[in-house]
């Protein structure tokens, strides 16, 4: 087998292995709460798309890669800086037509690892950590990911007495009772900033 094609496969294998939630077709994950999401991300944003296009990986040339670009609106951990750009893995080729669900103008709330060696990185929990922020007829932002924001917020009060972490009486009432459907965008994001590390 060529050296390179090989390397393709066990890269491939290996992100098929620690890979932590599903959406993107092909890819199988293990459902996840708002803790741990925020965890495991290195970065998280909100911001606009710029950009989105379906390249071959530069060095792994076997792989197809969606490169995405986002004005950044607002940096909730780490420093995403004024534009943020990331390469991640289609993991089916009928994804590729589509640059995996990102396309320019639409705004998002994004959870995102740290970049592998290969600098290829994606929302944590792949579409659990991928948050598509629309506007209800009220006028109101919401966010919701592929999963319906379903069991998002398990064990999250439980978590914030944990942690001896408070937070408002309103959105106290949201994490009792959330089960799935959008989340208010500023409930959200005061959420994510009590959950993060950088707020112990």
């Amino acid at each position: 087998m060529h050296p390179t094609l090989h390397r393709c496969l066990l890269i491939v294998a290996a992100l098929a292995v620690s890979a932590s939630a599903s959406a993107q077709r092909g890819a199988l994950t293990v459902q996840r709460n708002l803790d741990q999401l925020v965890d495991r991300s290195a970065v998280i944003l909100r911001g606009q798309v710029v950009s989105a296009h379906v390249e071959k990986h530069p060095e792994l040339t076997a792989l197809n890669t969606v490169v995405v670009t986002l004005r950044v609106q607002e940096s909730l951990k780490g420093d995403a800086g004024k534009t943020f750009t990331f390469r991640q893995y289609v993991w089916d080729f009928r994804d590729s037509a589509e640059t995996v669900g990102y396309r320019k103008g639409q705004e998002f709330l994004l959870l995102m690892i740290s970049p592998s060696r290969y600098g290829l990185s994606s929302p944590a929990g792949l579409e659990q950590g991928r948050f598509r922020i629309r506007r209800d007829a009220a006028g109101r932002e919401t966010a919701v990911n592929a999963l319906g924001n379903s069991r998002l917020l398990d064990g999250i009060a439980e978590q914030l007495a944990k942690e001896g972490k408070s937070v408002s009486p309103g959105l106290a009432r949201t994490v009792e009772g959330h089960r799935k459907g959008p989340i208010d965008v500023a409930e959200l994001t005061s959420l994510i900033r009590a959950l993060s590390s950088e707020q112990n």
